[in-house]
């Protein structure tokens, strides 16, 4: 994603894949990859075996990275929208495509 279309703390939905229309807040950006990390969204388990660290071993899961653009920004009425750069009051700002909100970041 070019700029910083969707930020840390931003409410997303996924469009595709198996997550598809579940909605989730964005915990880690990753720009120079063109990932984002979305609490509860792309749940990966990993079978770990007991260690001296981990005695019980067992299965863990942990939300796997997801490429930007499989999300789009949620609007306040709960609608996927794109984002678009305007210059408002003389400072760049995020605004929903849809509504033409400006978002919070």
């Amino acid at each position: 994603m070019s700029a910083a279309k969707i930020k840390k703390g931003d409410q997303v939905i996924v469009l595709s894949g198996k997550d598809k229309g579940r909605t989730g807040e964005v915990v880690q950006a990753m720009p120079r990859e063109g990932k984002l990390i979305v609490d509860g969204i792309n749940v990966h388990a990993r079978h770990v075996k007991p260690s001296q660290a981990d005695p019980q071993g067992g299965i863990q899961r942990s939300p796997a990275p997801l490429h930007a653009s499989k999300v789009a920004l949620v609007t306040s009425d709960g609608k996927p929208t794109r984002v678009r750069f305007e210059v408002r009051d003389g400072k760049k700002v995020r605004v929903a495509v849809k509504t033409g909100e400006v978002i919070n970041g």
